[in-house]
């Protein structure tokens, strides 16, 4: 089979280009533990293979995910098994934010919370979930889901800007500009792909499957983490002329290279 690198970095027949790897630190911003797994994860753990920082920051606990277990149970289980999910694919920093599951609001305390993370990690690259009311295959997104992808989009600029937000600066955390890109995964149309075949996609498989109890309490007809994630892997692989592959949808925030005008 072809390779990327055989290929000069695209594959036969690919249509989307791959996400570039320049880069040495990454923030996941999620809603709810296990939203990261959903695919995302695989891409994470060819990253960690590369040697680059990868941090997660989760909105929520999930304590709402479990219909027949109470908030105040569920919330430290489903904990446990993100940072368990998250060891599978080489992060060892998970911080939750503790908004509430299920109701998490768009607005200047949650962007305030994700910018709070920027700052602290400065990560080169943001990757987070689709903010659009639709995802792929024209699946309705959740509420947390938009709430959060839109606000970790705004913190990514609100982050190097030291008038909004001043307050953070009282708690040493200086503005951080560095952030080139943000990504949305589970994008209608995603524009940039990762190739994960192989043993990156094993690791995200068994990220997914670290949240046992979680899958479990979706009741019958729940999906199993290999059959779903190699479905979806190999849906996205063709985009980008491989096997495997995670999309994402790349929000630029700003001209890489000179501008257009000056080309």
């Amino acid at each position: 089979m072809t390779t990327q690198e055989e290929t000069g970095g695209l594959g036969a027949g690919a249509t989307l280009p791959p996400l570039p790897e320049d880069w040495e630190r990454c923030l996941a911003v999620a809603a709810h533990p296990d939203d990261i797994e959903y695919g995302t994860a695989s891409a994470v753990a060819r990253w960690t293979a590369q040697g680059k920082q990868v941090s997660y920051l989760l909105a929520t606990r999930g304590e709402a995910g479990i219909d027949g277990l109470h908030p105040d149970r569920a919330a430290p289980l489903r904990e446990a098994e993100e940072r368990a999910g998250a060891r599978e694919v080489g992060v060892d920093t998970v911080e939750f934010l503790d908004h509430r599951d299920g109701v998490v609001e768009y607005g200047p305390a949650l962007r305030r919370d994700i910018v709070r993370a920027i700052r602290r990690h400065r990560p080169e690259i943001l990757v987070t979930g689709a903010y659009t009311v639709r995802m792929v295959a024209g699946v309705v997104n959740q509420a947390d889901h938009r709430a959060v992808g839109l606000a970790a989009l705004d913190a990514a600029r609100d982050a190097g800007n030291r008038w909004i937000f001043p307050e953070l600066a009282d708690e040493g955390l200086e503005p951080w500009g560095g952030i080139r890109c943000v990504c949305f995964a589970g994008a209608e149309r995603p524009t940039h792909g990762v190739d994960v075949t192989g043993e990156p996609l094993e690791r995200g498989i068994a990220s997914l499957a670290a949240h046992a109890e979680y899958t479990k309490g979706l009741g019958a007809g729940s999906f199993e983490p290999r059959a779903f994630l190699t479905w979806a892997a190999r849906r996205g692989g063709p985009a980008l002329g491989v096997r495997e592959a995670v999309l994402f949808d790349v929000h630029m925030l700003a001209f890489e290279g000179p501008p257009p005008w000056e080309q």
